[in-house]
């Protein structure tokens, strides 16, 4: 007898290459997913009585290969499909399979899925959803309440992806080198989109969480496929070390803990050691890209017994490369923190204002502003930085967090209106 709980999980994880070797089959994305759910259904049935097959990905794919085949037929001449016990024991063709399967380029197949699923032609939300959807196996349900959406606005924006694809469809011969790495970075970064979306919004929102968790899985997957890519090492590095301090953000009322004030044995301790191991890994190759930087800032944040043994200087020092790397306002937004912290918050403001024009619409950008100011003693400025920060706030808990700032006002002096205003 076979679990059922084994078969959920063995059937998830399987899902990519199936799925994708299936899309090779068909070359049809709906006719692929089709295919394959007809499959697990099979597995349902049959595994508990029958026992596992010794290879669920070619399992999969040959009984998901004749579902298919006679889906098509079906609209023919109503050939029927081989009976189910002939496709509960395949025998050698199960094996044939998996052997065709372990020596092709299968990694040419998922990346092909996971490249469908970020579509150039699809914004990023429709990006993360149907990568959710079709990749990961999540239901409809759960990735409208992560997006909060409701369910029928969620599959419109899979239909409309999913058409977008199919009037615009990708290449199905194996990507050569060039391809293979410009599509490896765009896989990369929906995944990386993926997390941040669970990590913003997930200390206050259960099914925004577990899409880190995800996240994660698809990204393993990712580096399975190119053990030696160090931006891939870097990606799953900063998930980890991210994600390694879930339990500690939230206090105890639910509200925001900022990381300095987090109770550090409440971080994950194996996931963080794992995140470590595989930057300095990455780093090892000599080819730092972005996730590899942030991801070594995260780890000088993770080697920190207390805060205030947190190395603010090399982290400034990461913050600069990783400005070089990636110019932009936000990331020398999360440079300013660095520096007020190595150098005081006088030098972190004047850095902070020459981004206001960039940065108006941000609310980590007006919530530093503020603390910065009040650090300083201009209880007027930092004042209004909160109240510009709550009306953008994106979450309950991130609007509670500025409210506890500005009711540290009221212990401030305020500055003399000639200092306020330098």
């Amino acid at each position: 007898m076979v679990d059922n709980a084994w078969i959920a999980a063995a059937l998830m994880a399987a899902r990519p290459q199936a799925l994708s070797a299936l899309l090779r089959y068909f070359r049809n994305l709906d006719t692929a997913e089709e295919a394959f759910q007809e499959a697990s259904l099979r597995a349902v049935r049959t595994w508990p009585v029958k026992g596992p097959p010794r290879d669920t990905v070619a399992w999969l794919v040959f009984v998901g290969r004749n579902c298919g085949i006679d889906a098509v037929r079906r609209t023919r001449n109503n050939v029927a499909l081989p009976s189910e016990a002939h496709l509960s024991d395949t025998g050698d063709a199960e094996a044939d399979i998996a052997e065709r399967l372990d020596g092709s380029h299968y990694r040419d197949d998922i990346l092909r899925l996971l490249f469908i699923c970020c579509h150039p032609d699809l914004p990023s939300n429709q990006q993360i959803a149907l990568a959710l959807r079709i990749v990961a196996g999540l239901p409809l349900r759960q990735i409208a309440r992560a997006f909060l959406v409701g369910e029928a606005a969620m599959e419109q924006r899979i239909t409309r992806a999913k058409a977008r694809i199919s009037a615009n469809p990708v290449p199905f011969d194996a990507p050569d080198a060039d391809n293979r790495l410009q599509r490896l970075g765009t896989v990369a970064m929906m995944l990386y989109l993926v997390f941040n979306e669970g990590y913003s919004r997930g200390h206050s929102d259960p099914d925004a969480a577990r899409l880190c968790d995800e996240a994660i899985r698809l990204t393993r997957l990712l580096l399975r496929l190119f053990p030696t890519e160090p931006e891939i090492m870097g990606l799953l590095a900063l998930m980890l070390l991210q994600h390694a301090r879930h339990r500690a953000r939230l206090d105890a009322e639910g509200q925001i803990v900022l990381l300095e004030d987090q109770d550090r044995r409440l971080w994950d301790g194996p996931m963080l050691a794992e995140g470590r191991a595989l930057v300095e890994k990455a780093l090892r190759h000599q080819a730092p890209g972005t996730y590899q930087v942030q991801a070594a800032i995260a780890a000088q944040h993770s080697r920190a017994k207390r805060a205030a043994d947190t190395d603010w200087g090399a982290i400034d020092r990461l913050y600069q490369t990783l400005e070089m790397l990636q110019p932009s306002p936000v990331v020398t937004l999360n440079r300013a923190v660095a520096l007020s912290k190595a150098r005081g918050p006088a030098a972190a403001l004047a850095l902070v204002m020459q981004l206001g024009e960039k940065l108006d619409g941000y609310f980590y950008y007006h919530g530093v502003r503020g603390g910065l100011l009040l650090q300083l003693g201009d209880a007027a400025g930092a004042r209004e930085a909160f109240n510009r920060a709550i009306a953008l706030a994106g979450s309950p808990a991130e609007a509670a967090h500025i409210r506890l700032h500005l009711d540290r006002l009221g212990t401030v002096p305020a500055l003399p209106p000639a200092l306020s205003a330098k």
